[in-house]
């Protein structure tokens, strides 16, 4: 009968618990913590980037945050996730960002009479015809036409007539040469279909919304280690 194999000492059955990592951590251990970096990337990214808005800032925030969890890292306890006592820093750390931006902010009387040509184009620029919401409308049209495509051709008929050409129910049996109830069947499931589909597109990519690339999972991590010997005294 073959004999069990244990595994070696030194080669743990699953990774460590968060208190393992947290205190290996606040002794000065940078592999400790460049691991506990990796782990929670992303979560704490898309947090500051959540209430940022940018990715810059963003990325900016959570090595600063990181810098100041690794010097708390004593204090951590393990009644809580580390993920969660990690989520509170990077939210606090972004929010004091924000506090700042704001203290920063021009007072609207002041932008008012600016002579500034870039402040006053702020105040008569159509929003809708900005950059950011051009684009923006452009990706939602290619979606909602790519969509629109793979309706069945009878609803398809229906759908671009009554609700792209605007054309009333009347109209629209006329053109197809169907009775008037057949439309609105067609219409209704129409866009029954087209809501299914922009749901599960929209399901499909909230997993690759704000995405977290190994790039920029490196360079966070490098830029905290390379911050560390002078931002964590005493630690290393």
């Amino acid at each position: 009968m073959p004999s069990l194999q244990h595994p070696r000492p030194d080669t743990p059955a699953h990774p460590p618990a968060d208190a393992q990592l947290a205190a290996r951590a606040a002794s000065g251990d940078a592999t400790a913590f460049e691991s506990i970096m990796r782990q929670h990337n992303r979560l704490l990214f898309r947090t500051a980037r959540s209430i940022l808005k940018s990715d810059a800032e963003a990325e900016d925030t959570l090595q600063d945050a990181y810098l100041r969890a690794w010097r708390a890292m004593g204090s951590f306890r393990a009644d809580a996730k580390l993920s969660t006592w990690l989520v509170r820093i990077v939210i606090n750390e972004a929010l004091g960002r924000v506090r700042q931006r704001q203290a920063q902010v021009i007072p609207l009387d002041a932008a008012m009479n600016s002579t500034e040509p870039e402040t006053q184009a702020s105040f008569t620029a159509d929003p809708d015809r900005q950059p950011e919401r051009a684009a923006m409308r452009a990706e939602i049209r290619r979606l909602m036409e790519a969509r629109i495509d793979l309706l069945p051709d009878a609803f398809r008929s229906v759908f671009m007539l009554r609700a792209v050409q605007e054309m009333d129910v009347e109209e629209v049996a006329q053109a197809l040469g169907i009775p008037e109830a057949t439309v609105r069947t067609r219409y209704f499931r129409a866009r029954s279909l087209l809501r299914e589909g922009l749901a599960s597109d929209i399901d499909m990519a909230l997993g690759d919304a704000f995405a977290f690339d190994g790039a920029r999972c490196d360079r966070i991590v490098a830029a905290v280690l390379a911050r560390a010997p002078a931002e964590v005294q005493g630690k290393l």
